[in-house]
């Protein structure tokens, strides 16, 4: 699926109540507790409990879907998430699930203004989004350089209601193996949020930029630093 097949009335995410009451559960109590080693998650208490966030992560496996969730959602925060997924993983029974789970479909290379207008309308709901700013999934541990989308919808939002108190927040994922498999060891890092506010919305390539400067900084800054430790065992 290209950006040409990407249909407005297909840009839509919702939550399945009966769904992700099965999904929370079983994902954070059996699947990845089971299936991967020591999780470690740092600075949980950074999250916002309230207002539009958009979580900007590091992207390093298909398995950061459902670290992400496990690290910042409802169990941790009360907030359920939604996500920004990559058109090509929308189809068959898996897009299923994620349109279920707040996934919505982007063309990665070319976003539609479908897609970008409901990123903007369900953070204007005061909603948690997750957008991947790298852009791509990288296997070594380097933070690479930024898409400027994330700071471009965090600024057409603050500009479109001014004090909402939108935020971002930088998160890194490790794996202690490239391809995470059985055993791999995890650790997420939550940094402070970023406030919109703070940076002009009336220049938004100049305010887009810096805020993106400022994204990356963060994110290489936390990537091995020190928080308060919430160690997950089997």
């Amino acid at each position: 699926m290209n950006i040409s097949t990407i249909k407005s009335d297909q840009v839509k995410s919702q939550i399945s109540p009966w769904l992700i009451n099965i999904a929370y559960p079983l994902g954070s109590v059996i699947v990845l507790p089971f299936y991967f080693g020591q999780i470690t998650i740092n600075g949980q208490e950074n999250i916002p409990k309230t207002g539009p966030v958009i979580i900007a992560p590091t992207h390093r496996s298909r398995w950061d879907a459902l670290m992400i969730p496990y690290a910042v959602g409802r169990i941790v925060s009360g907030r359920d998430v939604r996500f920004m997924v990559t058109s090509s993983e929308m189809t068959g029974i898996q897009g299923w699930f994620i349109r279920r789970l707040g996934g919505f479909p982007v063309d990665i290379k070319r976003p539609g203004p479908s897609s970008l207008e409901h990123s903007v309308e369900v953070l204007k709901q005061g909603e948690m989004l997750v957008i991947f700013p790298e852009g791509g999934i990288f296997r070594d541990k380097e933070v690479h350089p930024l898409k400027r989308g994330v700071a471009r919808i965090a600024l057409d939002v603050e500009s479109q209601q001014p004090g909402c108190g939108m935020k971002i927040l930088p998160v890194t994922i490790e794996y202690s193996q490239p391809f995470p498999s059985w055993g791999t060891d995890v650790t997420i890092n939550i940094g402070s949020p970023l406030d919109v506010a703070s940076y002009d919305t009336s220049s938004l390539k100049r305010s887009s930029q810096k805020l993106t400067d400022d994204l990356e900084s963060d994110l290489k800054r936390i990537f091995h630093g020190k928080l308060e430790q919430i160690v997950i065992q089997k």
